[in-house]
């Protein structure tokens, strides 16, 4: 299956799960309602919510394009297919501290509890690395001379000195600031089990942690930089238990363009879709003043 085709299917899954509004139930309609309609008791007219968990990704092939003036450099990386790393290899579950693996958090603020509107500060930490020993078609300018032809990238940064790797390791890193709407489905007669539908939409910048090594260049110096921005759309499924804790698992999509990294006597650029999904335990609290 194609990238663009995959894409196309995630985009039409994520979609066929967003609720919507104004159906009622009778008959064969669907109940879609706010909390505080339910509940017939008093309700803080505001949320406040932080969640943690951890992430999976499918990304479309993308080039990466360097220009090294000064190394008479200006070629690109072609049609390279990209991996993450979701950072639990070999049963290490809990063996690892928790910002290790691919993890994400969320801090939202809903501010009509009632409409089930808010905003939401939305991080995922992600990898994104060249496949471990393949070769990768690349075309353009090397040593002020025109080239095309295949690079070797290694199995880790490890790797002998002549080896060349790719890596967003220590994260592509999205950050978005959400619009977020939800939509109450579901909850027992004693209101301790709740199911609400999530749709956020938000854009932000990158903040990726580049490692990269050309030919027999010395390895960039290391660091997270501010390189550009992203995009995303996510679908989520809430369930809260007890009023405060809840399970949230999401289906998102993403798209990121990565400007003027800084690698060795250069830079770096590359853009790609994303597809995540996404698994958090959170809790939430209600603040703010009766309503």
């Amino acid at each position: 299956m194609s990238n663009r085709k995959m894409m196309c299917r995630y985009f039409v899954f994520i979609i066929a799960w967003l609720p919507f509004p104004g159906l009622a139930q009778s008959g064969n309609q669907i109940i879609i309602s706010s909390p505080s309609k339910t509940s017939g008791k008093k309700v803080r007219k505001h949320e406040l919510y932080f969640s943690w968990g951890y992430n999976k990704e499918w990304y479309t092939n993308s080039n990466v394009s360097v220009s090294q003036p000064s190394l008479g450099n200006s070629f690109t990386f072609t049609n390279v297919k990209g991996v993450d790393h979701p950072g639990w290899e070999n049963e290490q579950f809990f063996t690892k501290a928790l910002s290790i693996p691919q993890y994400n958090y969320r801090l939202g603020y809903f501010i009509d509890r009632d409409k089930g509107w808010g905003v939401e500060i939305n991080f995922d930490h992600t990898k994104w690395l060249f496949p471990n020993n393949q070769m990768v078609h690349i075309k353009g300018k090397v040593n002020n001379h025109p080239f095309e032809g295949q690079v070797f990238f290694a199995d880790s940064v490890a790797g002998s000195d002549s080896s060349s790797y790719h890596y967003l390791n220590n994260g592509a890193n999205f950050l978005l600031f959400n619009v977020v709407k939800r939509w109450h489905i579901w909850e027992n007669k004693k209101q301790t089990i709740m199911v609400d539908g999530l749709g956020k939409l938000g854009v932000g910048p990158v903040i990726p942690h580049v490692q990269v090594k050309y030919f027999e260049q010395p390895q960039n110096d290391q660091h997270f930089q501010l390189g550009g921005w992203n995009a995303g759309l996510e679908a989520d499924l809430k369930v809260t238990f007890f009023q405060y804790v809840f399970l949230e698992y999401g289906n998102k999509l993403d798209y990121a363009r990565y400007t003027n990294l800084k690698i060795y006597q250069g830079t770096d650029k590359q853009a790609f879709g994303t597809y995540e999904m996404i698994l958090n335990l959170g809790v939430s609290v209600p603040v703010g003043k009766y309503k």
